[in-house]
């Protein structure tokens, strides 16, 4: 039963000519599907509309061929082909009662068209502002294109109805929306009509608009995203003319949706912004229009939602990566069933997928963009096969997920820890600067195991393969984890480095264990993701003297896909660590390390105390070669199958490894596939010559 208090989540709001069943907004979010994996990204909205959500929207969705961000997939409106697509996904969206809405995208200074080659059109010639800084230069639109574009509008809106959509949002925050270059003084540096003041630099929002309502009608809601405040200063569209925009326009839109500035600004992770990170923005801002509001901010709290609305902040609450970690959020509020919400960590993984151009992931939710490729429901699993039980080794991300998944199949499950406690490596990472939210995968998955009659959780328990042959288990889940190493292969080194035996190394797994290197301490990162800039800053602040060395080009090199590099930067400069980019470590030695330019070759000395290696990760899979080994007495034993998972089996990042537990818990007793693709995918239709 729902709780009283978040009963203000559940009322309807007006956008337009239409009404919300609540106040739960998906905002466009990508997913890396796009246009190349449309069924996947569709089942993924409708997955939502079954959680309950009151409007869900697509991601930005190019509208003309004159502007399109590849390699980045997206949505395409180009033409009346790519409607039927778009018809399965609003279909989707509104099969339990949600609006069905699609971000329209016209990237202007942002779309280099690497793809059909026309020339970037921009409201001042620029060159294109990309993540991959591409050397292209975008043409100032004249007046003819600007009546161009404005019709292009009208056509995708056009199609945006027979494709079956309610609501039309128009791009213009992040930087990435046409609508924000006009706004913004530091991309329209035009003199006439359309640039100089506020009211010149509005005009082509309030035009494309009114062009769009007298083409819809009143059929259709529309609303419009726009940056709360680029943080650029005097150059840029800043928060108080936001405000005198939206006063100027209040009635223009049928909803404002405001996203902080930059796309980093706007979905920072949680090591750096915390729940309701924009409300200073935002409030204010619904006392100048008489249209609803939505706004974002990493919302997983249903308090803080309620409170976003009763404050009169919000009117409706806007979520992303919430939405991916539990497309169920909404129900389980109104369900009464909050501690049963898999909270977003705001690790950002889910971003990855749209900055490498592949299928999403998501550490809470492995189920995400797997909704139609193998058929994974979030709530729902499999009927159990013909075994009974299953005996999960090691307590890590993917052996809680295994755990928990496989209980909900109906396997009876024992969990055997070798330690004091649940989490493997969640346990220890989250205690790190900034890491705390991560400790939500334990957390979960801990309580839902706790409710399961049919778990047992055994501490103290370092199995070897004697003892679990003893044990009389038809199935073994192997998920005992991986450990640092310490001998510097990784992807300089693919055999281990020179170190001498009086040189003071230490691992990740050391300062996680509690051990504090002091004096001067080099942190040598190649790994390349979080942690060796994390234990650069812990070590700051325990009062070493840290140089951070790395062969890459960045600090932290793989968190541009996760958009905190350049947070991490300059986290660390503030904190006085030294930053050595392209250069490696060759030899390390009692007071020195020896480094080395990844372009020259060319060698230096640099002192060290100390020296945090920072490299690959050995498999804990001992128990499972001498299992192998004696897979002759698996039938005498009982023993019908035995699996290694996570990161015992190939070290990655935790959504990896939440991702092997739920897959070896969906895919136990299943039939052999052979040499089948265990996903489905769709293939591009052979035109006719």
């Amino acid at each position: 039963m729902r709780d009283p208090r978040y009963d203000i989540l559940f009322e309807q709001v007006k956008i337009g000519p239409l009404t919300t069943k609540n106040r739960f907004y998906q905002v466009p979010h990508c997913n890396g599907g796009g246009y190349r994996d449309p069924s996947a990204a569709a089942e993924m909205r409708g997955i939502k509309a079954e959680g309950g959500w009151g409007v869900i929207f697509t991601e930005q969705c190019e509208m003309h061929h004159t502007s399109e961000i590849t390699p980045f997939i997206e949505l395409r409106l180009w033409e009346d082909k790519d409607i039927p697509q778009l018809r399965k996904m609003s279909e989707k969206m509104k099969t339990h009662g949600a609006l069905a809405g699609i971000q329209l995208a016209y990237s202007g200074i942002n779309g280099p068209n690497l793809y059909t080659k026309e020339v970037p059109l921009a409201p001042s010639a620029l060159p294109i502002r990309t993540f991959t800084n591409d050397p292209v230069q975008a043409r100032a639109l004249d007046k003819t294109d600007i009546k161009n574009l404005r019709r292009w509008f009208v056509n995708a809106a056009l199609r945006s109805k027979e494709a079956g959509f309610d609501l039309i949002n128009l791009y213009g925050a992040h930087g990435f929306g046409i609508f924000q270059h006009f706004l913004s003084r530091a991309t329209n540096q035009r003199s006439d009509e359309y640039g100089g003041s506020l009211e010149n630099r509005a005009r082509f929002s309030q035009e494309v608009i009114s062009d769009i309502k007298d083409a819809v009608g009143d059929t259709m809601g529309i609303a419009l995203r726009i940056s709360l405040d680029e943080s650029i200063g005097d150059l840029g569209f800043s928060n108080a003319e936001v405000r005198d925009y939206i006063e100027m326009n209040k009635d223009l839109p049928d909803l404002w949706d405001l996203a902080q500035g930059t796309w980093e600004d706007c979905s920072g992770p949680s090591r750096f912004k915390g729940e309701a990170a924009q409300q200073d923005l935002v409030r204010g801002i619904r006392e100048l229009t008489d249209k609803p509001v939505v706004g974002v901010g990493r919302f997983t709290s249903a308090d803080t939602m309620a409170k976003q609305v009763k404050s009169g902040l919000l009117d409706m609450i806007g979520c992303a990566r919430p939405s991916i970690a539990d497309p169920f959020l909404p129900k389980k509020i109104e369900e009464g069933r909050i501690e049963d919400i898999r909270e977003c960590i705001g690790c950002n993984i889910c971003i990855t997928g749209d900055m490498t151009m592949s299928i999403s992931r998501c550490t809470q939710n492995p189920t995400f963009m797997e909704e139609w490729r193998k058929g994974w429901h979030p709530e729902r699993m499999n009927t159990k096969g013909n075994s009974d039980n299953v005996l999960v080794v090691g307590s890590g991300p993917a052996g809680l997920e295994a755990a928990r998944a496989l209980s909900e199949r109906g396997y009876d499950v024992a969990i055997a820890e070798a330690g004091t406690e649940l989490g493997g490596r969640v346990a220890k990472e989250r205690k790190l600067p900034g890491l705390s939210a991560w400790g939500r995968v334990l957390e979960y998955r801990e309580y839902q195991i706790s409710q399961k009659p049919n778990v047992e959780t055994y501490f103290d328990s370092e199995l070897d393969a004697e003892s679990i042959l003893e044990f009389g288990f038809e199935n073994i889940c192997l998920a005992t984890g991986s450990k640092w190493r310490r001998d510097g292969v990784a992807r300089q080194h693919v055999v281990p480095m020179p170190i001498s035996p009086d040189a003071k190394i230490y691992t990740p797994d050391d300062l996680m264990d509690g051990t504090v290197p002091s004096g001067k301490v080099i942190v040598f990162d190649d790994d390349h993701y979080y942690m060796g800039g994390v234990l650069a800053e812990l070590l700051a602040k325990q009062g070493a003297d840290v140089t951070l060395i790395t062969p890459a080009a960045y600090v932290s090199d793989w968190t541009n896909n996760t958009l905190e590099q350049a947070t991490i930067h300059l986290k660390l400069v503030e904190a006085g660590v030294d930053i050595v980019l392209n250069r490696g470590v060759t030899e390390i030695h009692a007071d020195h390390v020896v480094s080395n330019c990844v372009y020259t070759g060319r060698t230096q000395n640099v002192e060290a105390d100390a020296v945090v290696v920072v490299a690959a990760r050995l498999e804990e899979n001992g128990v499972y070669n001498d299992l192998k080994a004696r897979e002759a007495e698996w039938a005498d034993a009982g023993i019908k199958s035995v699996e290694l998972i996570g990161d015992a089996n190939a070290p990655g990042p935790i959504a990896w490894a939440t991702y092997a537990g739920h897959r070896y818990a969906r895919e136990l007793d299943g039939e052999d596939i052979g040499d089948a693709l265990p996903f489905r995918r769709e293939i591009t239709e052979l035109a006719v010559d």
